[in-house]
């Protein structure tokens, strides 16, 4: 069933009413709609409100966003931009101009690399490729800077104007690579891998001017993602744009908004590290002037105790205690060691009684059975006819024994 047309008075109307019933024809009839077009007159209000018309080859179409509904956008609106806003068409009635009230809005046609974006950072962090852990700090001073990026570009001039600036001595070396378009991301990880094998650069930097997402593509490829992460030598991430972060940015040891900022993160300026060095240097000095300061002082008050003053006077008293000290050690020494000779004399005489050849020399001696040398203690250990020996302070005697008296005993 058809709603039934909007009255409109047979009388003459005012501009204010004409417009309000236009705009409520227009309100209640055209549904939330899906506009496609190119951006241009664009501007964004003190108020925070965009103001923008949307065109194609034929026509144009006024359009606003209001800051509730910008704020939420995840990308920066400019002019030439070809995007897809969603809205409901609305009539200003001050200017009694039609217009689309844009409540959101996406890059056209970015919809599917979008999602295949957030589909592989899910999997490149789950794998552990953007973790803090694994990133290396950049070197201090690096002899020999790498760069992968266009020859062509405005990136390649910039690091080249910021370096030669900032550090005349330090080497670029330039690996030259497409950076958007089919078969830009694997000339990208190729550079890289090419600088690795080289192996004659202090820190990469990989990059490119900045672009519409379509155009930094390349810096969200996989491969290039992986080429970075097996990289032995640090990498700093230049690709042009402020707002939102690539996947190179995401895996590279370090982060530069623009080419330029990654120049001046990798080289330090010359004039800044002579100051600093020069800092150092009077702080150092003045460290050392201090420390001999507190010396001299410290020398000072030893010299004026006490007993500094009299060390001459303990000296000689020390020598001469250590001279008394040596004489009465002399004298301890010769007569231990005489209390010792006498007694090692007591102790050899006392051994030389005991001495088996001192009691053969008085004129005793010993008998032995000649067979088995079994010395006779008494004479009931030998037998009638066996032989023995006597020996002698000199010689022995072999002798037959002619007859035993067992009970006879010396005197």
């Amino acid at each position: 069933m058809e709603a039934s047309p909007t009255p409109f008075p047979a009388g003459p109307c005012s501009v204010s009413e004409i417009t309000r019933l236009i705009r409520d024809v227009l309100e209640s009839s055209v549904p939330v709609v899906w506009v496609k077009g190119e951006v241009s007159n664009f501007t964004l209000h003190t108020s925070g409100h965009m103001y923008f018309s949307l065109k194609d080859e034929s026509s144009q179409l006024r359009c606003v966003m209001f800051r509730h509904a910008n704020s939420k956008l995840s990308f920066t609106l400019e002019n030439g931009m070809s995007v897809e806003a969603r809205g409901e068409i609305t009539v200003y009635e001050r200017s009694g101009q039609y217009q689309l009230c844009v409540f959101e809005m996406s890059p056209a046609g970015l919809g599917s690399l979008q999602l295949a974006l957030e589909e592989l950072k899910k999997r490149l962090a789950k794998e552990g490729l953007f973790d803090e852990s694994r990133k290396r700090p950049l070197p201090q001073f690096p002899r020999r800077v790498g760069v992968v990026t266009s020859p062509t570009g405005a990136a390649i001039r910039d690091i080249v104007r910021i370096i030669r600036k900032r550090q005349p001595g330090v080497e670029i070396v330039l690996c030259p690579v497409r950076v958007q378009g089919e078969g830009a991301a694997e000339e990208i990880s190729a550079a890289i891998d090419d600088f690795n094998r080289f192996g004659e650069v202090d820190v990469l930097i990989v990059g490119r001017g900045g672009g519409s997402l379509e155009d930094l593509w390349a810096f969200n490829e996989e491969t290039v993602a992986r080429a970075i992460h097996r990289s032995r030598i640090p990498v700093v991430s230049a690709v042009g744009h402020e707002i939102d972060f690539t996947i190179s940015d995401l895996v590279a040891d370090a982060r530069a908004p623009t080419p330029s900022g990654a120049a001046q993160m990798v080289v330090r300026d010359r004039e800044e590290v002579s100051r600093e060095v020069l800092a150092l240097a009077r702080g150092l000095a003045a460290a050392v002037r201090n420390r001999i300061s507190s010396l001299r002082r410290e020398i000072e008050r030893t010299k004026n105790r006490y007993a500094f003053a009299r060390a001459p006077e303990i000296v000689r008293q020390r020598t001469q205690r250590l001279d008394e000290v040596s004489r009465r050690l002399q004298m301890s020494s010769s007569r231990i060691l005489k209390e010792r000779k006498q007694l090692v004399d007591s102790y050899a005489g006392r051994l030389r009684a005991l001495d088996p050849a001192e009691v053969l020399r008085r004129g005793y001696a010993v008998c032995r059975h000649e067979a088995t040398g079994t010395v006779l203690r008494e004479a009931s250990a030998t037998l009638v006819r066996q032989r023995v020996r006597v020996e002698l302070h000199r010689g022995s005697l072999h002798c037959s024994v002619e007859g035993v008296s067992e009970n006879e005993r010396l005197a």
